[in-house]
């Protein structure tokens, strides 16, 4: 016990900040996720304090599923497996298993850190995973890439995501204008699991051209996107006269986006931002097997997102820098 260091600390553990022109993020050792990230001044990330307990998985990293798994039950390889209700209300597993895990260092300069975390088996889930994430700023804005390695003798079913919540200077969730170019929608029970699909044109919640949101209540997960040239897609975030957006953006690993308004978080941040969640897999992929991946013995898989502010006419980022890796 001599070794157990047992003086007060941050709930989120040890803090590493990077910056460079004009870009600073902190990154957090509990769950490895992301405390704050602010472009020449201002907070695009909606975090947390340094005292405070992340609320509302802010920031955090969603592996080895994003979003919810039905009844925390699903069959793969022929063997049916029980996880833990993380979220009892809903009788689901939610988020995976690495939210409140411990990351160590692996290496650190000025504008980069990279965390490592090794996922041990458990009832539920008895792979082991080594995950490591490099997060890194610059004048493109934060770059985040994922390595995920199954240390296991066997397949492993993997899905990952991420929880930014977004926000813009003098602006409201009402006010916020989204475009997210995607097809369709998936269609909820009152637990917030799938039950369908719905097509997007120019319905309530077609965000092909940019809108506002208005008085919308969002957790929907978004599919069949509209890629960009190079194969990835985006969400991008405006004020309402275009002078400031934040566009978060996502390689072509990444076939979803969540969009979640906050509401049923309490006061103060209930709607006060927006989660715009990349996601390799839709909610339920355990069961459905919609896009989840399957990690063979030894096999390192690798993806990149990032987060990119622009204010009208300053030069700061663009979607095709931020997404150069």
């Amino acid at each position: 016990m001599d070794n157990v260091d047992a003086r007060p600390g941050p709930p989120s553990g040890a803090q590493w900040t990077i910056g460079a022109a004009g870009h600073q993020a902190v990154v957090v050792e509990v769950g490895g996720g992301l405390r704050t990230y602010r472009a020449d001044g201002f907070d695009y990330v909606d975090g947390y304090a340094e005292h405070e307990l992340c609320v509302g998985s802010a920031g955090q990293i969603l592996a080895p599923w994003p979003n919810r798994i039905r009844d925390g039950r699903y069959t793969f390889g022929g063997d049916t497996r029980q996880l833990h209700l993380s979220e009892p209300s809903r009788h689901t597993a939610i988020h995976g298993l690495t939210c409140w895990l411990p990351w160590q260092l692996v290496s650190k300069t000025a504008d980069e850190v990279v965390l490592g975390c090794r996922l041990v088996p458990q009832p539920g889930y008895p792979w082991s995973l080594v995950l490591r994430t490099r997060w890194r700023v610059g004048a493109a804005g934060l770059q985040v890439t994922h390595q995920v390695t199954n240390a296991s003798a066997e397949p492993a079913p993997f899905g990952i995501g991420a929880h930014p919540y977004l926000r813009l200077p003098a602006t409201s969730v009402d006010e916020t204008v989204v475009h997210l170019p995607a097809e369709s929608r998936l269609l909820v029970d009152n637990r917030l699991l799938p039950i369908g699909a719905a097509t997007l044109a120019g319905g309530e919640y077609d965000f092909g051209t940019p809108r506002q949101i208005g008085a919308m209540l969002l957790d929907t997960a978004f599919g069949e996107l509209k890629r960009d040239t190079g194969g990835g897609s985006a969400v991008t975030l405006s004020t309402p006269d275009g002078s400031t957006s934040v566009t978060v953006w996502a390689d072509p690993a990444f076939n979803w986006w969540q969009l979640f308004s906050g509401d049923t978080l309490a006061a103060p941040r209930h709607r006060r931002s927006v989660a715009v969640e990349p996601m390799t897999c839709p909610p339920d992929a355990f069961r459905s097997g919609r896009d989840l991946i399957t990690l063979e013995p030894a096999q390192t898989w690798q993806a990149s997102w990032g987060i990119c502010p622009a204010i009208q006419d300053s030069g700061v980022g663009s979607h095709s820098g931020a997404g150069s890796h």
